[in-house]
């Protein structure tokens, strides 16, 4: 048996990355997946026909997240599409690093709009079918920057630790409908983007993580799947840092 048989998920911004690995394992697991992207419609197409041949239905929806309207719009398709929204994950997110000194109020503003504001309108979107259906899994990337900060990244850590409040909040007003809510903080985690940067500096953060290498992907989405699943029937308002130790 599957652990997300039949179920359907909505995953924000998953045409790479995390976003990508969650979607793959999610499908492996018997979830039909509506999942979002903003430009890449080509990776979409790819990832729409790699998960269909896992046996599921799947589709893409160009929508930007951040758009409380486009978000309302794609829960009605959804809904529409597949008759039920049994799982967010809202994963969609952004950094543009600066110290503080010199981090324009633009820069600011646009994080926590992509990063936070795109939880609440997504959330906000689903709670009405999920608590028609009386049961539903939320999912919220955090970052292991938003429990401890990091230099250069004051946007970034604000929206990431936002994300953990609202979660907790959300998971006290409808627990009683049977509606989780749940913080996945990654750490170090190796996606195309890292593979830009330099070896020697990837090497020297796997150094000091105490599991002595960077997360893959399938790390955070075997999280997600433990989440979205039954098996976390009575786990809601945490978060759970899957970080190699590096918070220890």
């Amino acid at each position: 048996m599957k652990l997300l048989e039949n179920k359907l998920a909505i995953i924000t911004g998953a045409t790479r990355g995390i976003g990508r690995g969650i979607a793959v394992e999610f499908a492996k697991q018997g979830a039909n997946i509506a999942f979002t992207f903003s430009s890449s419609v080509d990776a979409a197409i790819a990832l729409e026909k790699e998960l269909t041949n896992l046996g599921v239905k799947a589709k893409g929806y160009q929508s930007n997240a951040a758009d409380f309207d486009a978000a309302q719009a794609l829960a009605k398709e959804v809904l529409k599409e597949f008759g039920t929204i049994d799982i967010l994950v809202n994963n969609a997110g952004i950094t543009k690093d600066n110290l503080l000194m010199r981090i324009t109020e633009e820069d600011f503003d646009k994080v926590i709009e992509v990063n936070l504001k795109s939880v609440f309108n997504l959330t906000k979107a689903v709670i009405r079918p999920m608590m028609k259906q009386r049961s539903g899994s939320i999912i919220n990337m955090s970052s292991i920057v938003g429990l401890k900060g990091n230099a250069g990244q004051t946007n970034y850590a604000a929206s990431k630790a936002g994300i953990v409040g609202f979660s907790k909040s959300v998971a006290l007003e409808l627990g009683s409908r049977n509606i989780r809510s749940n913080v996945v903080a990654p750490g170090f985690i190796e996606t195309e983007m890292t593979t830009k940067l330099d070896e020697a500096t990837v090497q020297n953060w796997r150094d000091g993580i105490p599991l002595k290498r960077g997360g893959q992907p399938i790390d955070i989405a075997n999280a997600c799947v433990f989440l979205a699943s039954d098996m976390s029937s009575y786990i809601t308002g945490q978060t759970l840092s899957v970080d190699g130790g590096m918070l220890t």
